[in-house]
């Protein structure tokens, strides 16, 4: 049934209330503070670890991976979940060599370390792909597939589901990152506790379904039913290769994904920049922890709906979309519309408080960014911290109301029709996520990396990727499939394409060798880059944090080996 009923409504907003006065409260008691720009933006030195590592997955899980990751569980099973077990690696490596290079050169934005490592043009040119990366793929993707999953719960329509999400964004997000962090140790709260309700309820229905009882029997039934969607590696005569080309998800362009959206992210590193290195790094290894985690309660619920749709016959109607075609991400939607009274609310509130926190995250990244590497260093340079606050505010509302109008005007044609609203995201952050990972991972540790080496990284990384994508309409490059380059793409009529997580993997590369040919020549001219302050005594961790990034690495080791 696609309504709420009255005690899901009172459920909703007990939540609502809980996260409004506690963000309120945070909000009052550090009024005065929120004048000084580096407070507001970045809540220096006010988050602890475990809001840290709150805020990191809050931000992180949210409608794309309700919804998008769910669907993708749908269509393609447990695979997916290499996107969640993967960071939980990449995390720790951020923690232990990224995160000390930018505390040590007090580095709070990332277009700032790309002045300060290069040159402003670098920083400038990369600003403006970050702001543009953020509003049209991510706020703009967040704020459809949100509120498409709670138009199909709520039975309210989609365009009310979008205004409802932009203002309640907007009214945590101008609190500041103080008000965002301590309020998403409340939306994590919610999301784990929703979100394994949910699971539960699906495994029990299921276990029901076959006479039987228990979620344990449920877990058995659903691997036994869906066997083939409890694989992590898939060959190539798999049609979902093209998402998840083989070992690429453990050698290759995966590590490119996640180091950059780690790494080199401002709307995550952000939540770590304003702590001292002990609390950075707690925080990072507790996001880790969690990562683990969010499988079951994000690809878990996508891969009962595929039985409970392919076996019992459920959801035909709920999960076709405006044109008759099933839309994968409606999977996780019609699941919920099966939990009961009050779980339903609280399942609810967990998928808002999802999208909510991320939208609020997005939308203070792209204020930071606006605010202290364009306002503040091109348009106004004597701009005061009240000032910049104020521009801040302003940018939030501005973001949200333009990803407001293109998720009206261009999400449907992006996202519906049965496409997999994940590898949207991944794929189009894909175009420029190559040239941005190798200029930062040579400007962290190649003090010969020059700033046109960085400029060519910046603009040659994304014409290779749009030239690599659309190469095979142009040319007929059938004859390179044998050797694995090129694959048929049945998401988008069989077109032959580089998996996109291989064309990053190459990408990558080549704006490495590119880099290195213009550093050198410029060495050789005289060119003195500016280096970093590297020491190789910062990246020394605690015995508590090595044990502890040690047990996820036993632990992502035995689920690769179980569901290899």
């Amino acid at each position: 049934m696609n309504t709420l009923h009255t005690y899901d409504y009172v459920v909703f907003f007990i939540y609502f209330i809980i996260v409004s006065s506690y963000g309120i409260w945070v909000y009052r008691k550090k009024k005065s503070a929120t004048r000084d720009s580096k407070d507001y933006f970045l809540a220096e030195g006010s988050l602890t670890w475990w809001a840290i590592g709150a805020s990191l997955i809050a931000s992180n899980i949210s409608a794309e991976q309700f919804i998008g990751m769910s669907g993708s569980g749908f269509k393609m099973g447990l695979a997916i979940a290499t996107y969640e077990w993967m960071a939980a690696a990449t995390l720790i490596v951020v923690a232990v060599f990224f995160i000390p290079v930018y505390l040590k050169n007090k580095i709070f934005t990332m277009p700032q370390f790309l002045s300060q490592r290069y040159n402003g043009t670098v920083a400038m040119i990369m600003a403006i792909f970050w702001l543009m990366l953020y509003i049209v793929v991510n706020l703009m993707s967040i704020l459809y597939l949100g509120a498409l999953a709670i138009s199909n719960i709520s039975g309210v329509d989609i365009f009310t589901c979008i205004a409802l999400l932009a203002v309640f964004s907007i009214l945590i997000t101008l609190g500041g990152m103080k008000v965002i962090g301590y309020t998403d140790v409340i939306q994590v709260f919610f999301l784990i506790l929703g979100g394994l309700v949910a699971t539960y309820i699906a495994l029990d229905l299921l276990a029901t379904k076959s006479g039987q009882v228990g979620v344990m029997n449920g877990l058995t039934l659903l691997h036994n039913e869906a066997n083939d969607h409890f694989h992590m590696i898939f060959d190539k005569e798999n049609r979902n290769y093209i998402s998840l080309p083989g070992l690429s998800v453990l050698i290759g362009g995966m590590w490119i994904v996640n180091l950059n959206y780690w790494g080199c992210n401002q709307y995550i590193t952000q939540r770590a920049l304003g702590a001292d290195l002990k609390t950075a790094r707690g925080g990072i290894l507790f996001a880790a922890f969690l990562k683990l985690l969010m499988p079951a309660i994000v690809v878990l619920p996508g891969i009962a709906a595929y039985v409970l749709y392919t076996k019992y016959g459920m959801f035909h109607t709920e999960m076709l979309d405006s044109k008759g075609i099933v839309d994968v991400n409606k999977a996780y939607p019609s699941l919920l519309n099966l939990l009961p009274l009050g779980i339903k609310g609280l399942s609810f509130a967990a998928l808002t408080a999802a999208i909510v926190a991320s939208l609020a995250g997005k939308a203070n990244s792209i204020a930071t960014i606006f605010t202290l590497d364009i306002y503040k260093k091109a348009i106004n340079q004597n701009a005061s911290e009240n000032n910049m606050v104020n521009v801040g505010k302003i940018t939030v509302v501005i973001s949200i109301i333009l990803a407001v109008i293109m998720s009206l005007i261009i999400g449907e044609q992006l996202m519906g029709e049965g496409k997999q609203g994940f590898n949207y995201i991944q794929e189009y952050t894909g175009f420029v996520s190559p040239g941005i990972f190798a200029m930062f991972i040579l400007g962290f540790f190649w003090k010969r990396t020059t700033s046109n080496a960085a400029l060519f990284a910046t603009i040659g990384g994304f014409i290779f990727s749009i030239v690599l994508k659309f190469l095979p309409l142009w040319v007929n490059l059938d004859f390179l499939t044998p050797y694995g380059l090129y694959q048929p793409n049945f998401d988008n009529n069989g077109i032959f394409e580089i998996p996109f997580l291989d064309r990053m993997g190459l990408v990558f590369l080549l704006c490495i060798i590119g880099m290195s040919i213009i550093t050198n020549i410029e060495n050789r001219r005289g060119v003195v880059p500016k280096g970093l302050e590297v020491d190789t005594k910062m990246f020394k961790t605690s015995p508590g944090f090595a044990i502890g990034a040690l047990i996820i690495i036993v632990m992502l080791t035995a689920l690769y080996t179980i569901f290899w």
